[in-house]
């Protein structure tokens, strides 16, 4: 703490502020997923309600065609559940995403493909705002 106390002038202060930024971004984050979840919440109901007109031949064939666009979301959000169960899930989930990416098979539904886009766009939105 003394090495710490003789680097910054006021460390308790960057100590507050270093925490108060983890969390904002912590919330954020949390944000974002939210609004990527709801999205992906959206769309399966939609799903369900063309897969239900389609029982009736109501359906188009466009319609069926996102129906099941959906429905691969739908498998491939279970499918990366299936490792949130497992043990170090937080080691071997990012993993599995990084090695889909290499191979070329997209592991992540689609509402959690531009995640990282909209991060940044917020990001660079919160830094306008501070200037």
């Amino acid at each position: 703490m003394k090495v710490y106390a003789h680097v910054h002038k006021a460390p308790i202060r960057v100590f507050r502020i270093s925490k108060r930024r983890f969390w904002l971004r912590l919330k954020r984050d949390l944000l974002i997923l939210k609004e990527a979840l709801s999205q992906e919440k959206q769309e399966t109901k939609e799903m369900l309600v063309t897969y239900k007109r389609y029982t009736r031949k109501q359906a188009s064939s466009e319609e069926l065609r996102e129906a099941n666009k959906q429905f691969g979301d739908l498998l491939k959000g279970l499918g990366l559940g299936m490792f949130a169960v497992l043990p170090f899930a937080p080691i071997t989930i990012p993993l599995v995403v990084k090695l889909g990416k290499v191979v070329g098979v997209d592991v992540l539904p689609s509402s959690f493909n531009n995640m990282g886009e909209k991060m940044r766009q917020r990001k660079a939105a919160n830094d306008d705002k501070s200037q």
